[in-house]
Protein backbone atom coordinates (compact mmCIF):
# COMPACT_ATOMS: atom_id res chain seq x y z
CA UNK A 1 0.00 0.00 0.00
CA UNK A 2 1.27 3.37 -0.76
CA UNK A 3 2.16 5.80 1.84
CA UNK A 4 0.56 9.20 1.02
CA UNK A 5 2.58 12.24 2.17
CA UNK A 6 1.55 15.86 1.68
CA UNK A 7 4.31 18.88 1.60
CA UNK A 8 2.96 22.62 1.54
CA UNK A 9 4.23 25.98 1.85
CA UNK A 10 2.84 29.32 0.62
CA UNK A 11 1.96 28.76 -2.68
CA UNK A 12 2.90 25.16 -3.02
CA UNK A 13 1.32 21.96 -2.76
CA UNK A 14 2.99 18.73 -3.57
CA UNK A 15 1.73 14.94 -2.70
CA UNK A 16 3.78 12.10 -2.81
CA UNK A 17 3.15 8.48 -2.56
CA UNK A 18 5.47 5.29 -2.59
CA UNK A 19 5.04 2.17 -1.71
CA UNK A 20 8.24 1.23 0.51
CA UNK A 21 7.78 4.26 2.83
CA UNK A 22 11.21 3.68 4.70
CA UNK A 23 13.44 3.17 1.55
CA UNK A 24 12.20 6.73 0.48
CA UNK A 25 12.38 8.54 3.73
CA UNK A 26 16.27 7.34 3.84
CA UNK A 27 16.88 9.22 0.51
CA UNK A 28 15.90 11.97 2.05
CA UNK A 29 16.96 12.36 4.88
CA UNK A 30 20.45 11.51 3.17
CA UNK A 31 19.84 14.23 0.68
CA UNK A 32 19.30 16.52 4.05
CA UNK A 33 22.43 15.02 6.17
CA UNK A 34 24.86 15.62 3.15
CA UNK A 35 23.55 19.37 2.92
CA UNK A 36 22.08 19.35 -0.91
CA UNK A 37 19.52 21.81 -0.76
CA UNK A 38 21.65 24.30 0.53
CA UNK A 39 24.92 22.86 -1.34
CA UNK A 40 22.80 23.76 -5.02
CA UNK A 41 21.78 26.81 -3.54
CA UNK A 42 25.61 27.87 -2.92
CA UNK A 43 26.39 26.59 -6.34
CA UNK A 44 28.82 23.66 -5.13
CA UNK A 45 29.90 22.26 -8.16
CA UNK A 46 31.35 19.02 -6.17
CA UNK A 47 28.04 17.82 -5.35
CA UNK A 48 27.48 15.58 -8.27
CA UNK A 49 31.70 13.47 -8.07
CA UNK A 50 34.63 15.13 -9.54
CA UNK A 51 34.28 13.68 -12.91
CA UNK A 52 31.43 16.18 -13.23
CA UNK A 53 32.64 19.62 -11.12
CA UNK A 54 34.77 21.14 -14.25
CA UNK A 55 30.53 21.41 -15.73
CA UNK A 56 28.52 21.57 -12.90
CA UNK A 57 31.24 24.52 -11.58
CA UNK A 58 30.30 26.69 -14.97
CA UNK A 59 26.43 25.50 -14.99
CA UNK A 60 24.50 26.63 -11.55
CA UNK A 61 23.82 30.20 -11.95
CA UNK A 62 20.11 29.30 -12.17
CA UNK A 63 19.77 29.14 -8.53
CA UNK A 64 19.61 32.71 -7.99
CA UNK A 65 17.77 33.69 -11.39
CA UNK A 66 14.88 35.08 -9.49
CA UNK A 67 16.46 38.11 -8.22
CA UNK A 68 19.39 38.11 -10.69
CA UNK A 69 16.69 38.65 -13.66
CA UNK A 70 15.16 41.41 -12.60
CA UNK A 71 16.55 43.91 -14.21
CA UNK A 72 15.55 42.73 -17.40
CA UNK A 73 12.21 42.99 -16.79
CA UNK A 74 11.86 46.66 -17.29
CA UNK A 75 14.47 46.87 -20.50
CA UNK A 76 12.07 44.28 -22.09
CA UNK A 77 8.67 46.27 -21.59
CA UNK A 78 10.64 49.25 -22.85
CA UNK A 79 11.53 46.99 -26.29
CA UNK A 80 8.26 45.78 -26.52
CA UNK A 81 6.44 49.61 -26.16
CA UNK A 82 9.16 50.63 -29.07
CA UNK A 83 7.57 47.70 -31.30
CA UNK A 84 3.94 48.46 -30.43
CA UNK A 85 4.21 51.84 -30.99
CA UNK A 86 5.74 51.00 -34.62
CA UNK A 87 3.28 48.55 -35.55
CA UNK A 88 5.00 45.64 -34.87
CA UNK A 89 2.71 43.12 -32.99
CA UNK A 90 3.95 39.54 -34.46
CA UNK A 91 6.43 37.99 -32.42
CA UNK A 92 8.90 34.80 -33.49
CA UNK A 93 11.06 33.00 -31.80
CA UNK A 94 13.68 30.97 -33.68
CA UNK A 95 15.51 28.71 -31.32
CA UNK A 96 15.85 25.18 -30.48
CA UNK A 97 15.58 22.78 -26.93
CA UNK A 98 15.25 25.02 -23.65
CA UNK A 99 15.51 28.30 -25.70
CA UNK A 100 12.17 27.18 -27.23
CA UNK A 101 10.30 25.26 -24.94
CA UNK A 102 10.73 27.77 -21.92
CA UNK A 103 9.15 31.05 -23.78
CA UNK A 104 6.34 28.69 -25.69
CA UNK A 105 4.93 27.26 -22.27
CA UNK A 106 5.35 30.43 -20.33
CA UNK A 107 3.10 32.59 -23.23
CA UNK A 108 0.49 29.55 -23.58
CA UNK A 109 0.28 30.08 -20.11
CA UNK A 110 -0.25 33.79 -20.33
CA UNK A 111 -3.05 33.37 -23.43
CA UNK A 112 -0.39 35.85 -25.28
CA UNK A 113 0.93 34.65 -28.81
CA UNK A 114 4.70 34.04 -29.60
CA UNK A 115 5.32 31.69 -32.79
CA UNK A 116 7.81 29.44 -32.09
CA UNK A 117 9.85 27.93 -35.05
CA UNK A 118 12.28 25.09 -33.79
CA UNK A 119 11.87 23.09 -37.37
CA UNK A 120 14.19 22.71 -40.44
CA UNK A 121 10.81 21.67 -42.47
CA UNK A 122 11.07 23.58 -45.24
CA UNK A 123 7.25 24.31 -45.24
CA UNK A 124 6.93 25.03 -41.66
CA UNK A 125 10.44 27.59 -42.46
CA UNK A 126 8.49 29.02 -45.54
CA UNK A 127 5.05 29.61 -43.97
CA UNK A 128 6.81 31.81 -40.89
CA UNK A 129 9.19 34.37 -43.13
CA UNK A 130 5.95 35.23 -45.70
CA UNK A 131 3.17 35.66 -43.15
CA UNK A 132 3.19 39.24 -42.47
CA UNK A 133 6.43 40.12 -42.41
CA UNK A 134 5.74 43.86 -41.63
CA UNK A 135 4.48 43.08 -39.19
CA UNK A 136 7.04 40.61 -37.47
CA UNK A 137 9.88 40.86 -34.90
CA UNK A 138 12.45 37.78 -35.04
CA UNK A 139 13.82 36.59 -31.33
CA UNK A 140 17.30 34.59 -32.46
CA UNK A 141 18.06 32.36 -29.17
CA UNK A 142 21.11 30.57 -29.08
CA UNK A 143 23.69 30.28 -26.52
CA UNK A 144 26.95 30.62 -29.43
CA UNK A 145 24.79 30.65 -32.02
CA UNK A 146 26.50 27.70 -33.61
CA UNK A 147 22.91 25.73 -33.62
CA UNK A 148 22.83 25.29 -37.33
CA UNK A 149 18.59 24.83 -36.55
CA UNK A 150 18.72 28.38 -35.02
CA UNK A 151 21.44 29.82 -37.35
CA UNK A 152 19.48 28.02 -40.86
CA UNK A 153 16.11 29.91 -39.77
CA UNK A 154 18.08 33.34 -39.01
CA UNK A 155 19.42 33.55 -42.24
CA UNK A 156 15.84 32.51 -43.98
CA UNK A 157 14.36 35.73 -41.85
CA UNK A 158 16.98 38.32 -42.68
CA UNK A 159 16.55 37.42 -46.44
CA UNK A 160 13.30 37.73 -46.37
CA UNK A 161 13.22 41.10 -44.61
CA UNK A 162 15.71 42.19 -46.92
CA UNK A 163 13.45 41.56 -49.81
CA UNK A 164 10.53 42.96 -48.62
CA UNK A 165 12.63 46.01 -48.48
CA UNK A 166 12.57 45.75 -44.99
CA UNK A 167 16.02 46.28 -42.66
CA UNK A 168 16.77 42.84 -40.56
CA UNK A 169 18.16 45.19 -37.68
CA UNK A 170 15.14 46.93 -37.21
CA UNK A 171 13.11 43.82 -36.74
CA UNK A 172 15.82 41.34 -34.97
CA UNK A 173 16.46 40.71 -31.33
CA UNK A 174 18.82 38.38 -30.26
CA UNK A 175 19.61 36.48 -27.25
CA UNK A 176 23.10 34.87 -26.76
CA UNK A 177 25.85 34.35 -24.07
CA UNK A 178 28.38 37.87 -23.70
CA UNK A 179 31.35 36.90 -26.75
CA UNK A 180 29.92 34.26 -28.24
CA UNK A 181 29.99 34.36 -31.90
CA UNK A 182 26.76 35.32 -32.32
CA UNK A 183 27.22 38.54 -30.20
CA UNK A 184 30.06 39.38 -32.13
CA UNK A 185 28.28 38.90 -35.26
CA UNK A 186 25.00 40.09 -34.37
CA UNK A 187 26.59 43.42 -32.53
CA UNK A 188 28.36 43.99 -35.59
CA UNK A 189 25.29 44.03 -37.88
CA UNK A 190 23.64 46.64 -35.56
CA UNK A 191 20.98 44.21 -34.03
CA UNK A 192 19.52 44.71 -30.70
CA UNK A 193 21.56 42.09 -28.30
CA UNK A 194 20.31 40.71 -24.87
CA UNK A 195 23.27 38.88 -22.86
CA UNK A 196 22.40 35.73 -20.67
CA UNK A 197 24.10 34.67 -17.83
CA UNK A 198 27.01 31.87 -19.53
CA UNK A 199 26.81 30.10 -16.63
CA UNK A 200 23.39 28.74 -16.89
CA UNK A 201 22.81 25.33 -19.58
CA UNK A 202 20.30 25.62 -22.34
CA UNK A 203 17.43 23.50 -20.28
CA UNK A 204 17.98 25.74 -17.08
CA UNK A 205 17.79 28.95 -19.15
CA UNK A 206 13.98 29.66 -18.46
CA UNK A 207 14.35 32.54 -16.25
CA UNK A 208 17.29 33.83 -17.98
CA UNK A 209 16.81 36.27 -21.06
CA UNK A 210 16.58 32.89 -22.60
CA UNK A 211 12.85 32.59 -21.35
CA UNK A 212 12.53 36.20 -20.38
CA UNK A 213 12.83 37.97 -23.65
CA UNK A 214 10.75 36.41 -25.97
CA UNK A 215 8.24 35.94 -23.20
CA UNK A 216 7.95 39.74 -22.27
CA UNK A 217 8.05 40.96 -25.69
CA UNK A 218 5.19 38.63 -26.72
CA UNK A 219 3.15 40.20 -23.78
CA UNK A 220 3.69 37.94 -20.75
CA UNK A 221 3.77 39.29 -17.03
CA UNK A 222 7.50 37.92 -16.90
CA UNK A 223 7.89 39.78 -13.59
CA UNK A 224 5.07 37.47 -11.74
CA UNK A 225 6.87 34.85 -13.06
CA UNK A 226 9.81 35.72 -10.96
CA UNK A 227 7.95 36.33 -8.03
CA UNK A 228 6.67 33.00 -8.01
CA UNK A 229 9.77 31.58 -8.34
CA UNK A 230 11.17 33.68 -5.71
CA UNK A 231 8.73 32.87 -3.26
CA UNK A 232 9.80 29.59 -3.56
CA UNK A 233 13.58 29.86 -3.39
CA UNK A 234 13.77 29.34 0.22
CA UNK A 235 11.93 26.66 0.34
CA UNK A 236 13.87 24.93 -2.34
CA UNK A 237 17.53 26.16 -0.29
CA UNK A 238 16.28 24.26 3.10
CA UNK A 239 18.49 21.32 4.28
CA UNK A 240 15.03 20.22 5.69
CA UNK A 241 12.85 16.80 4.76
CA UNK A 242 9.88 18.89 4.17
CA UNK A 243 11.83 20.51 0.87
CA UNK A 244 9.84 19.92 -2.08
CA UNK A 245 13.04 19.59 -4.37
CA UNK A 246 14.21 17.09 -2.24
CA UNK A 247 10.78 15.26 -1.71
CA UNK A 248 10.37 15.35 -6.17
CA UNK A 249 13.76 14.86 -6.82
CA UNK A 250 14.78 12.52 -4.16
CA UNK A 251 11.35 10.27 -5.22
CA UNK A 252 12.12 10.38 -8.82
CA UNK A 253 15.89 10.02 -8.42
CA UNK A 254 15.46 6.56 -6.20
CA UNK A 255 12.66 5.57 -8.39
CA UNK A 256 14.88 5.03 -11.22
CA UNK A 257 17.36 3.08 -9.59
CA UNK A 258 14.79 0.41 -8.27
CA UNK A 259 13.94 0.45 -11.99
CA UNK A 260 11.31 2.58 -12.40
CA UNK A 261 12.39 4.57 -14.35
CA UNK A 262 9.65 5.97 -16.85
CA UNK A 263 7.78 9.09 -15.58
CA UNK A 264 4.38 9.88 -16.76
CA UNK A 265 3.89 13.79 -17.14
CA UNK A 266 0.27 14.69 -16.73
CA UNK A 267 -1.50 18.07 -16.94
CA UNK A 268 -4.21 18.16 -14.05
CA UNK A 269 -5.73 21.33 -14.73
CA UNK A 270 -2.64 24.09 -14.70
CA UNK A 271 -3.45 26.78 -17.43
CA UNK A 272 0.06 25.84 -18.78
CA UNK A 273 -0.59 23.24 -20.27
CA UNK A 274 2.72 23.02 -22.40
CA UNK A 275 4.59 22.23 -18.98
CA UNK A 276 5.02 18.43 -19.50
CA UNK A 277 7.12 19.70 -23.02
CA UNK A 278 9.47 21.84 -21.41
CA UNK A 279 10.08 18.82 -18.30
CA UNK A 280 10.11 16.53 -21.17
CA UNK A 281 13.81 18.06 -21.98
CA UNK A 282 14.66 19.04 -18.58
CA UNK A 283 14.97 15.69 -17.49
CA UNK A 284 15.22 13.70 -20.29
CA UNK A 285 18.77 15.73 -20.95
CA UNK A 286 19.96 15.87 -17.51
CA UNK A 287 19.66 12.34 -16.51
CA UNK A 288 19.74 10.40 -19.70
CA UNK A 289 23.15 9.62 -19.80
CA UNK A 290 25.92 6.74 -18.56
CA UNK A 291 22.94 4.00 -19.41
CA UNK A 292 20.70 5.43 -16.75
CA UNK A 293 18.06 7.90 -16.83
CA UNK A 294 14.08 9.12 -16.62
CA UNK A 295 12.30 9.22 -19.34
CA UNK A 296 9.60 11.75 -19.52
CA UNK A 297 6.29 10.26 -21.12
CA UNK A 298 3.88 13.43 -21.98
CA UNK A 299 0.40 12.45 -22.11
CA UNK A 300 -2.97 14.41 -23.25
CA UNK A 301 -4.80 14.14 -20.71
CA UNK A 302 -5.87 12.00 -17.31
CA UNK A 303 -9.04 11.50 -19.35
CA UNK A 304 -7.51 10.15 -22.76
CA UNK A 305 -8.20 6.76 -23.14
CA UNK A 306 -4.60 4.56 -22.87
CA UNK A 307 -3.31 7.82 -21.66
CA UNK A 308 -0.53 5.60 -19.95
CA UNK A 309 0.03 1.97 -19.21
CA UNK A 310 -0.43 1.34 -15.41
CA UNK A 311 3.40 -0.36 -16.03
CA UNK A 312 5.26 -1.38 -12.77
CA UNK A 313 8.12 1.08 -14.27
CA UNK A 314 6.46 4.41 -14.38
CA UNK A 315 5.71 6.88 -12.29
CA UNK A 316 2.56 9.35 -12.50
CA UNK A 317 3.25 12.77 -11.97
CA UNK A 318 0.25 15.20 -12.19
CA UNK A 319 1.01 19.67 -12.47
CA UNK A 320 -1.89 21.24 -11.67
CA UNK A 321 -4.48 21.57 -8.88
CA UNK A 322 -6.62 18.33 -9.31
CA UNK A 323 -5.46 15.11 -7.04
CA UNK A 324 -5.91 11.79 -9.86
CA UNK A 325 -4.29 9.55 -7.71
CA UNK A 326 -7.79 7.83 -6.07
CA UNK A 327 -8.99 6.65 -9.20
CA UNK A 328 -5.92 6.94 -11.51
CA UNK A 329 -3.44 4.54 -10.43
CA UNK A 330 -3.18 1.67 -8.22
CA UNK A 331 -2.89 1.87 -4.67
CA UNK A 332 0.84 0.32 -4.89
CA UNK A 333 1.92 2.82 -7.32
CA UNK A 334 4.76 5.61 -7.52
CA UNK A 335 3.77 8.87 -7.98
CA UNK A 336 3.40 12.52 -7.39
CA UNK A 337 0.92 15.71 -7.48
CA UNK A 338 2.48 19.02 -7.64
CA UNK A 339 0.44 22.58 -7.26
CA UNK A 340 2.00 25.30 -7.76
CA UNK A 341 2.26 28.71 -10.24
CA UNK A 342 4.37 28.34 -13.40
CA UNK A 343 7.33 30.25 -12.19
CA UNK A 344 7.75 27.95 -8.98
CA UNK A 345 6.82 25.11 -11.00
CA UNK A 346 9.96 26.13 -13.06
CA UNK A 347 12.41 26.71 -10.53
CA UNK A 348 11.35 23.35 -8.18
CA UNK A 349 12.29 21.12 -11.39
CA UNK A 350 15.21 22.65 -11.46
CA UNK A 351 16.36 21.93 -8.25
CA UNK A 352 14.62 18.66 -8.54
CA UNK A 353 16.53 17.83 -11.62
CA UNK A 354 19.79 17.79 -9.95
CA UNK A 355 19.03 16.42 -6.78
CA UNK A 356 17.94 13.42 -9.10
CA UNK A 357 20.76 13.38 -10.71
CA UNK A 358 22.65 13.25 -7.93
CA UNK A 359 20.48 10.39 -6.21
CA UNK A 360 21.06 8.52 -9.99
CA UNK A 361 24.62 8.84 -9.74
CA UNK A 362 25.16 11.22 -13.10
CA UNK A 363 25.98 14.52 -14.05
CA UNK A 364 22.73 17.01 -14.80
CA UNK A 365 23.96 19.32 -16.75
CA UNK A 366 26.17 17.85 -20.03
CA UNK A 367 24.45 15.85 -22.82
CA UNK A 368 27.45 13.98 -23.98
CA UNK A 369 25.05 12.45 -26.68
CA UNK A 370 23.17 15.15 -28.21
CA UNK A 371 26.60 16.19 -30.00
CA UNK A 372 26.81 13.28 -31.57
CA UNK A 373 23.70 13.30 -33.52
CA UNK A 374 24.34 16.71 -34.70
CA UNK A 375 28.07 15.32 -36.11
CA UNK A 376 26.48 12.43 -38.16
CA UNK A 377 24.21 14.77 -39.89
CA UNK A 378 26.32 17.36 -40.38
CA UNK A 379 28.85 14.27 -42.19
CA UNK A 380 25.30 13.42 -44.64
CA UNK A 381 25.42 17.57 -45.23
CA UNK A 382 29.18 17.10 -45.87
CA UNK A 383 28.60 14.08 -48.30
CA UNK A 384 30.75 12.16 -45.66
CA UNK A 385 28.09 10.12 -44.51
CA UNK A 386 26.14 6.90 -46.84
CA UNK A 387 22.74 7.44 -47.44
CA UNK A 388 20.51 4.65 -46.84
CA UNK A 389 18.17 3.27 -49.39
CA UNK A 390 15.00 2.09 -48.76
CA UNK A 391 14.35 -1.55 -48.13
CA UNK A 392 11.38 -1.83 -49.81
CA UNK A 393 8.47 0.56 -50.89
CA UNK A 394 4.69 0.04 -49.72
CA UNK A 395 1.92 2.61 -51.30
CA UNK A 396 3.47 6.15 -50.66
CA UNK A 397 5.93 4.99 -48.37
CA UNK A 398 9.43 3.86 -48.34
CA UNK A 399 10.69 1.76 -45.31
CA UNK A 400 14.38 2.13 -43.85
CA UNK A 401 15.15 -0.08 -40.93
CA UNK A 402 18.41 -2.19 -40.19
CA UNK A 403 18.85 -5.90 -39.78
CA UNK A 404 16.46 -6.36 -37.29
CA UNK A 405 13.96 -6.67 -39.67
CA UNK A 406 13.51 -9.74 -41.64
CA UNK A 407 14.00 -9.47 -45.35
CA UNK A 408 10.72 -11.46 -46.58
CA UNK A 409 8.96 -8.12 -44.64
CA UNK A 410 6.88 -6.31 -47.80
CA UNK A 411 4.52 -4.22 -45.95
CA UNK A 412 4.62 -0.83 -43.81
CA UNK A 413 2.18 -2.40 -41.51
CA UNK A 414 4.13 -5.79 -40.75
CA UNK A 415 7.90 -3.49 -40.37
CA UNK A 416 5.74 -1.47 -37.83
CA UNK A 417 4.63 -5.01 -36.13
CA UNK A 418 7.97 -6.52 -36.05
CA UNK A 419 9.47 -3.09 -34.40
CA UNK A 420 6.67 -3.82 -31.69
CA UNK A 421 7.36 -7.07 -31.81
CA UNK A 422 10.63 -6.78 -30.19
CA UNK A 423 10.01 -4.19 -27.64
CA UNK A 424 10.94 -5.72 -24.34
CA UNK A 425 7.94 -6.10 -22.60
CA UNK A 426 9.02 -5.36 -19.03
CA UNK A 427 11.63 -2.59 -19.48
CA UNK A 428 10.84 -1.12 -23.09
CA UNK A 429 9.44 1.93 -24.80
CA UNK A 430 7.97 3.23 -28.19
CA UNK A 431 9.55 6.59 -29.28
CA UNK A 432 7.55 8.07 -32.48
CA UNK A 433 9.43 11.00 -33.92
CA UNK A 434 8.22 12.93 -36.72
CA UNK A 435 10.22 15.14 -38.73
CA UNK A 436 6.98 16.82 -40.68
CA UNK A 437 4.97 20.17 -40.03
CA UNK A 438 3.94 19.71 -35.87
CA UNK A 439 0.85 22.37 -37.19
CA UNK A 440 -0.32 20.72 -40.30
CA UNK A 441 0.34 17.25 -39.19
CA UNK A 442 -0.64 18.25 -35.37
CA UNK A 443 -3.27 14.84 -35.70
CA UNK A 444 -0.59 12.75 -35.94
CA UNK A 445 0.13 12.89 -32.06
CA UNK A 446 -2.76 10.92 -31.41
CA UNK A 447 -1.27 7.95 -32.24
CA UNK A 448 0.50 7.81 -29.44
CA UNK A 449 -2.59 7.07 -27.01
CA UNK A 450 -3.57 3.97 -29.54
CA UNK A 451 0.04 2.60 -29.63
CA UNK A 452 0.01 2.78 -25.66
CA UNK A 453 -3.13 0.64 -25.88
CA UNK A 454 -1.37 -1.57 -28.57
CA UNK A 455 1.64 -2.35 -27.06
CA UNK A 456 1.24 -1.62 -23.03
CA UNK A 457 4.22 -0.21 -22.60
CA UNK A 458 5.06 3.75 -22.57
CA UNK A 459 5.15 5.47 -25.77
CA UNK A 460 6.17 9.41 -26.75
CA UNK A 461 5.93 11.50 -28.79
CA UNK A 462 8.20 14.21 -30.30
CA UNK A 463 8.62 16.85 -33.49
CA UNK A 464 11.98 16.20 -34.78
CA UNK A 465 14.18 17.90 -34.87
CA UNK A 466 12.83 19.89 -31.67
CA UNK A 467 13.05 16.20 -29.77
CA UNK A 468 16.73 16.28 -30.41
CA UNK A 469 17.56 19.15 -27.79
CA UNK A 470 15.45 17.17 -25.77
CA UNK A 471 14.70 13.18 -25.11
CA UNK A 472 17.23 12.82 -28.13
CA UNK A 473 20.16 12.75 -25.44
CA UNK A 474 17.84 10.00 -23.24
CA UNK A 475 17.34 7.81 -26.82
CA UNK A 476 21.10 7.53 -27.17
CA UNK A 477 22.63 7.98 -23.20
CA UNK A 478 20.22 5.95 -21.34
CA UNK A 479 18.89 2.77 -20.76
CA UNK A 480 18.79 0.48 -24.19
CA UNK A 481 15.40 -0.18 -23.48
CA UNK A 482 13.39 1.73 -26.33
CA UNK A 483 12.62 1.30 -29.93
CA UNK A 484 12.42 4.10 -32.40
CA UNK A 485 9.92 4.77 -35.23
CA UNK A 486 11.08 7.57 -37.11
CA UNK A 487 8.58 9.64 -39.96
CA UNK A 488 10.09 11.55 -42.59
CA UNK A 489 8.47 13.01 -45.74
CA UNK A 490 9.19 14.95 -48.87
CA UNK A 491 7.85 18.89 -48.57
CA UNK A 492 4.91 20.38 -50.43
CA UNK A 493 8.35 22.21 -52.12
CA UNK A 494 11.98 22.76 -51.11
CA UNK A 495 13.61 25.84 -49.47
CA UNK A 496 17.17 27.01 -49.90
CA UNK A 497 19.55 27.94 -46.97
CA UNK A 498 20.38 31.48 -47.87
CA UNK A 499 24.63 31.45 -47.73
CA UNK A 500 24.64 27.92 -47.17
CA UNK A 501 24.65 24.84 -49.97
CA UNK A 502 22.24 22.30 -48.42
CA UNK A 503 18.29 23.12 -48.29
CA UNK A 504 16.35 22.86 -45.22
CA UNK A 505 15.05 19.73 -46.94
CA UNK A 506 18.48 18.08 -47.18
CA UNK A 507 19.10 19.42 -43.16
CA UNK A 508 15.88 17.46 -42.11
CA UNK A 509 16.87 14.64 -43.86
CA UNK A 510 20.03 14.60 -42.67
CA UNK A 511 19.43 15.05 -38.80
CA UNK A 512 17.09 12.01 -39.02
CA UNK A 513 19.21 9.66 -40.96
CA UNK A 514 22.13 11.03 -38.65
CA UNK A 515 20.31 10.39 -35.25
CA UNK A 516 18.85 7.15 -36.95
CA UNK A 517 22.78 5.74 -37.78
CA UNK A 518 23.95 6.55 -33.96
CA UNK A 519 20.94 5.13 -32.41
CA UNK A 520 21.69 1.72 -34.72
CA UNK A 521 25.27 2.23 -33.88
CA UNK A 522 24.05 2.03 -29.99
CA UNK A 523 22.28 -1.18 -31.20
CA UNK A 524 18.60 0.61 -30.58
CA UNK A 525 16.41 -0.46 -33.50
CA UNK A 526 14.96 1.87 -35.81
CA UNK A 527 12.35 2.02 -38.07
CA UNK A 528 11.49 4.93 -40.61
CA UNK A 529 8.71 5.83 -42.84
CA UNK A 530 9.20 8.16 -45.36
CA UNK A 531 6.41 9.69 -47.09
CA UNK A 532 7.33 9.86 -50.84
CA UNK A 533 3.86 11.21 -51.73
CA UNK A 534 3.11 13.65 -48.78
CA UNK A 535 -0.45 13.56 -49.08
CA UNK A 536 -1.09 10.04 -49.98
CA UNK A 537 1.74 8.88 -47.85
CA UNK A 538 0.11 11.42 -44.78
CA UNK A 539 -3.55 9.73 -45.73
CA UNK A 540 -1.10 5.72 -45.17
CA UNK A 541 0.29 6.93 -42.23
CA UNK A 542 -2.43 7.93 -40.35
CA UNK A 543 -4.37 4.49 -40.96
CA UNK A 544 -1.04 2.49 -40.37
CA UNK A 545 -0.83 3.91 -36.73
CA UNK A 546 -4.26 4.21 -35.82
Amino acid sequence: MTAWNVAEGDGYELHFGYPDERAFSEVVEQLVSDKVASGIARRDATLWGSAAEPEAGKRLSWVDLAEASRPLVVDIATLRKEFLDKGLSRFVLCGMGGSSLAPEVICTSAGVDLEVLDSSNPDVVRAAVTDRLDETVVIVSSKSGGTVETDSQKRAFEQAFRDAGIEPEERIVVVTDPDSPLDKEATEAGYTVFRADPDVGGRYSALTAFGLVPSGLAGADISELLDDAAALHPHLAGDSVDNPALRLGGLLGWASTQGIDKVVLANAGASFSGFGDWAEQLLAESTGKDGKGILPVVVESLDSPNFTPSTPDSVLVSFGPDFPFDTRRPASSVGASVNAPLGAQMLLWEFATAVAGRVIGINPFDQPDVESAKAAAREMLDGAGESPAPRFTDGAISVFAGDWLVDTTSSAADALATLIDVLDPERGYLAVQAYLDRHRDSDLAQCRPALAGRTGRPVTFGWGPRFLHSTGQYHKGGPATGVYLQVTGNPVEDLAVPGREFTFGDFLIAQAVGDAQVLADKGRPVLRLHLDDLEAGLQQLRSLLS
